[in-house]
Order: C-alpha cells, then sequence, then structure tokens
C-alpha cells in the first residue's frame, strides 16, 4: 500500500483541527463523523478533499446534497447497474470540510455475480437511451413541479379560519402543514437525486470504455483527441446561454433596446426604462418567457445556498447580455461554433477509423463511439435540470421556512436555516408548532437556537481561513480506480506531490504546471486568475481564464477567453467538457494554477499535452 508511494497522510482518527473550530462536529450527522466503531474499516481506506462538489467548508443544510448523492451514486454502481469491481464512494467530514474515498473491489464472487447482472441492464440502457431520456425528464420536471407546488405557510394565525372547523374540521392544521411540508421538500430532493445518478454513471463508464478502445486501437492517442471525438452536444445546460444570445440579438434588432442594456444603469432603471417603449416591453416580454426554466441557472456550482441565481441576481444575466450587445455591434460572433465543432469532431474520428485494419476492431469502435455519442450528453443536460433547476427551487422554497421562523423569532435572518441539518429543522418548527398550540405567551427557545447560528457562522468562517490536507490515511501505491481519475483528477502523481507538501502550493519561482489534457489545441495570452464570481467582470477578450473551477454560469465567458486552467476537475469535469465544446485549449485539475499564476502573467496553455508554460511573469 503505502510503501511505494513513499509516505502517509495523518490518520483520520487523529488529525486535529484549529481551536477555532471547537465544536464543528455539532454541525454534521454523526455517521458524516469518523468514528470508533468504524476505525478499523475507515483506516484501511484513502481518504481525500472533494474539491468538486465540496471546495469551501459545508454549511449545514446543504450537506442534504451530500448525503443524497453518496447513496445514490454507489447504489447504481453497486446494487441496481452492478458495475463488476466497483464499490461506492463513501464520505466523512472534518473541520467542515468533506472527505471521500473509493470503496475498494469487492471479493471475487460479488465481481462475478455483479458481472451477471451488469451485461443485462447496462447495455439495455446503452440500448434504448434516447427514451430512457425522455421518460427520465418528464418524472424529474414532475418533482421540480410537486415541490414548487409545496406550500409553506407564512404565518400561525391566531386562530384557524372558521372554513377548517365549520362545517367539518379539516382535523389537522398549521401545527402539521408546516412539518409536512419540510418533510415533503426534504424527501423531494432525496428522492431527486436517486433520479440524478440513473444515468450519470453509465455515462462516464461509456466514456471509460471508448477512452480503452480508443488506447487499444490507436496507440498513444492523446487524452484530448479522444476527447474532441466526443464534442459537440446539444444539450440543456447550454441553454442558458443561448437564450442570452437570443435576446441579445432581439435587442440589436430593436429600436432602442440596446442603448439601454449598454448603459451603466442598475436593472431596476434599465427594466424602468424599457417599459417605457414599445420594444423595449416586447424585449422584457421575451426575457421573462426564457426566465423559466431557463435562468433557473446558479451564479455558482448550485451546491451553496449563498451563491445566488440568475433569477436572484439579475445583475448576472444583464451583465453578459450588455457584453454580447457590444460585441455583436462590433460585428463578432457570440455564438458557440457548433457546426465548426461537429466538423473537426468528425475529421478526426475518420482519420482515426482509418487507421482501424480489420473488421472486429472496426465494429468495436463503432459500437464504443455510438454509445458514447448517445449517451454522453446526460453528463451536461442533467447538470442543467438537478443542480441549477431544481435546486434554485429548493433554495426558494426552504427561505420561507427560513421566513416563518424569522417572523416568530426563532432565527435572526432568513439564511439563517442554512445553519441547521436537515434533522435539526424538524426539531426547529416542532418547537414552533408546539408553542403556538400551547397557547399564548408561550416562551420558545429562540436564544438556544440564535447562538447555535452565531457560532455555527463563525466556525464556518474560521474553517475558510484553514488550509485542511488535501488527503487522510495511507494512500494506495497507485491510484487506479478510473472515477477517481477521470472526475476529481486524482493520480498517483497528484498524491505524491501532496505527499512532498507542494501539491496545493505552487508559487513564483515555478515556471511550468501540468494537468489534464482536457481540450486539444495550443493557445497563449495573458492570465486573468478568478476565484469569484465578482471577478468575471474583469475578464478581457483574449485573456487566459484561470481559476479553481469553472461553473455553467460562466459560460458566457467562453466565447471571448483564450484557453482555460483549472486547479480541478479531470477530463470529465465540466470544466473539461464546456471547453471542448467550446473548442478552446484546456487544461484542468493542475491544483496549483491559481496559487502559481497571477494576473497579467503571459502563459502557454498546451491542451494536446496538458501543459501550462509560463512565458513571461507580469510586471
Amino acid at each position: 500500500m503505502a510503501d511505494d508511494i513513499g509516505g502517509r497522510f495523518p490518520d483520520p482518527h487523529e488529525y486535529q483541527v484549529p481551536p477555532e473550530l471547537e465544536g464543528w462536529e455539532e454541525m454534521y450527522p454523526s455517521h458524516y463523523l469518523f468514528s470508533k466503531e468504524r476505525e478499523t474499516w475507515e483506516k484501511q481506506q484513502f481518504w481525500y478533499l472533494d474539491k468538486i462538489h465540496a471546495p469551501e467548508p459545508m454549511p449545514p443544510l446543504d450537506l442534504i446534497f451530500q448525503e443524497a448523492w453518496q447513496i445514490s451514486l454507489s447504489q447504481y454502481t453497486t446494487r441496481v447497474f452492478c458495475i463488476p469491481p466497483a464499490q461506492g464512494i463513501a464520505q466523512r467530514m472534518v473541520g467542515c470540510y468533506m472527505y471521500i474515498c473509493a470503496i475498494a473491489p469487492p471479493p471475487d464472487e460479488v465481481i462475478a455475480e455483479k458481472a451477471e447482472q451488469f451485461g443485462k441492464r447496462v447495455f439495455y440502457v446503452f440500448d434504448h437511451y434516447d427514451e430512457l431520456w425522455d421518460k427520465w425528464l418528464i418524472k424529474f420536471k414532475a418533482i421540480g413541479k410537486e415541490m414548487e407546488a409545496v406550500e409553506v405557510p407564512t404565518e400561525l394565525p391566531k386562530f384557524v379560519p372558521e372554513d377548517q372547523v365549520i362545517p367539518a374540521p379539516t382535523g389537522c392544521y398549521v401545527s402539521y402543514d408546516i412539518l409536512e411540508a419540510f418533510d415533503k421538500v426534504a424527501n423531494q430532493m432525496i428522492k431527486a437525486w436517486q433520479y440524478h445518478f440513473e444515468m450519470l454513471n453509465l455515462t462516464y463508464l461509456a466514456y471509460l470504455m471508448f477512452g480503452d478502445v480508443s488506447r487499444k486501437l490507436f496507440p498513444g492517442i492523446s487524452e484530448s483527441a479522444i476527447g474532441k471525438m466526443v464534442a459537440g452536444a446539444y444539450v440543456s445546460m447550454f441553454r442558458p446561454e443561448e437564450e442570452l444570445c437570443r435576446l441579445s440579438r432581439l435587442a440589436v434588432s430593436s429600436r432602442g433596446v440596446a442603448d439601454i442594456l449598454k448603459s451603466d444603469m442598475t436593472v431596476d432603471q434599465k427594466k424602468a426604462e424599457l417599459e417605457k417603449i414599445p420594444d423595449g416591453k416586447h424585449w422584457l416580454e421575451e426575457f421573462e418567457k426564457a426566465s423559466d426554466p431557463w435562468f433557473y441557472v446558479s451564479c455558482g456550482s448550485g451546491w451553496f445556498h449563498h451563491e445566488g441565481s440568475w433569477l436572484t441576481q439579475l445583475d448576472i444575466p444583464y451583465s453578459y447580455i450588455k457584453s454580447y450587445v457590444e460585441r455583436l455591434e462590433n460585428g463578432e460572433t457570440i455564438e458557440r461554433s457548433l457546426d465548426k465543432l461537429d466538423k473537426e469532431r468528425d475529421e478526426t474520428v475518420a482519420s482515426y477509423r482509418e487507421l482501424i485494419k480489420t473488421d472486429e476492431d472496426r465494429k468495436a469502435f463503432d459500437e464504443a463511439y455510438k454509445t458514447i455519442r448517445t449517451i454522453y450528453r446526460y453528463a451536461e443536460d442533467h447538470l442543467f435540470w438537478v443542480e441549477h433547476w431544481l435546486h434554485t427551487i429548493w433554495f426558494a422554497k426552504i427561505r420561507k421556512f427560513g421566513k416563518l421562523l424569522v417572523n416568530n423569532g426563532m432565527i435572526n435572518e432568513v439564511d439563517d436555516i442554512f445553519m441547521f441539518t436537515r434533522y435539526e429543522i424538524p426539531e426547529l418548527l416542532t418547537e414552533l408548532s408546539t408553542g403556538w398550540a400551547l397557547g399564548v405567551d408561550i416562551p420558545l427557545r429562540s436564544d438556544y437556537y440564535k447562538a447555535k447560528v452565531s457560532k455555527r457562522r463563525k466556525i464556518l468562517e474560521a474553517a475558510g481561513n484553514w488550509n485542511p490536507t488535501p488527503a487522510l490515511g495511507v494512500p494506495p501505491a497507485e491510484v487506479a480506480e478510473p472515477f477517481t481519475i477521470m472526475l476529481w483528477g486524482v493520480t498517483t502523481d497528484k498524491v505524491k506531490e501532496w505527499l512532498k507538501g507542494v501539491g496545493e502550493v505552487g508559487g513564483e519561482g515555478v515556471s511550468e504546471i501540468k494537468g489534464f489534457a482536457s481540450s486539444a489545441g495550443v493557445a497563449e495570452g495573458p492570465a486573468r486568475v478568478l476565484r469569484v464570481l465578482k471577478d468575471l467582470v474583469n475578464l478581457q477578450p483574449g485573456e487566459v481564464l484561470v481559476c479553481p473551477t469553472t461553473n455553467p454560469s460562466w459560460a458566457p465567458v467562453f466565447t471571448k477567453i483564450k484557453g482555460a486552467v483549472t486547479d480541478i476537475g479531470g477530463l470529465t469535469s465540466h470544466a473539461a467538457i464546456v471547453c471542448r465544446e467550446y473548442g478552446i485549449p484546456s487544461v484542468t485539475g493542475t491544483g496549483v494554477a491559481t496559487s502559481t499564476i497571477k494576473t497579467g502573467d503571459l502563459v502557454r496553455v498546451d491542451g494536446d499535452t496538458g501543459v501550462v508554460t509560463i512565458v513571461e511573469r507580469a510586471k
């Protein structure tokens, strides 16, 4: 295990967090903590920080998404589609950060049993993907609409309305309604995440299978060439950006609209001005039409309540539209060039296919290619509907519970509700219901809950200033688990760097960094290092985007950058996919890009080799 790789990380049962984080354990369910009862098993696993889904300290309620995916992802691998050597991904919290591990393969007899199920179940999905997708989308939209329809009482009335008593008592009242409503939306979220993984693991499996076939038939083929053969997808996650393009073109062709949108007025002022002119009114109507569902887009990853969405932060879509209008007036093209992407992909596929010498190999390649081209779009299709559309509905609904608690003095701010776990919120609501039912002048433990919120916010802030170890426990001699490499970008070399203590540091003395060759091509330009959303406004045309990872809501910037470099992400991460879709050279999963490269540095991005060169440091 550890001997070959040359070291180990802290024991998860002995790892110490800063004293400022005292009490962090109370913020999460007990089964999320390393425990004495499971110590032997936990010591056998290799745990690493999940910077894809949990790059920052975890607010208690936002953990619900992580809880949901741990179960869902794992069950589809182990119990539903029975991928023979694969087990699940386990999660643990340490100091408000989430560590995960890919569990070692099961015994040989279990692998053999799973293999019997695997062939029947997995290839059926591959062969029937289109019809299964249609069914998936119908039921997923239905669960989102059900969540939207859940009524959260806005107040606890002095007396229940008479129509709930006469002519016949309804039998249950607001004290029950608020408990039922929260249980409903929490269960709907868990259920939706069961749907989330219905075909996602198979999507990644298809990519792995296509990669394996390609590497066997074409020794030495680059990862970027494999990715190029998969690119060119008409998927939901790009629709919000396509709607922005449509609205921008409409603005340019309308009388008086573009000038208002280009102005420095606030969004409210722009809307007021647009309302004054006929073309402006029409443009606003079109904006509203596009908003539902296409602007249910998180301003971040969709994983955290504080990120906001295009619906709640209208300045984001309006700023993109302003930029697009200006570029259209300069004669530029703003849309993703799908025709060019399709042509390049088809040419790449044809050139490799010509190298195949036997009918048997040609058949294997054609079948693997057909499968990946059919199912791969699920990776970005589901992303919009789950992490963006549904999570936007969830956050809005949860804030209604927060508002109810604020109105009754239980917490100070609406978003304070996110400082409690999904198991604790029923306790708050039950105490509220009980106090209402008992009559007037019934004291509630408001100070108790407010003190919890205050303490937890301080812990989260302290955790944000802490740099936890990238991994815990004994690393394997070789990181071979394919999803760990492909999705999280954790490789044997990366772990070695972590062990040297340089993997997360980088520095100005470094002139070259390496990562995954995620999107083919070479580009050179000044770097723009972005760590938070608000920095996007500083991005200039022709720059190379350098960031921890990209988010779907950033799509509009991909038509004006030359290249992209990220700290996090493997070959099938969102950053890798979106760069391929926009034909932009990209290197992902460098681990140190944002700490090594500075804004203004001249950098060369080689998306064919996975090397980023700092050509010249900024003066």
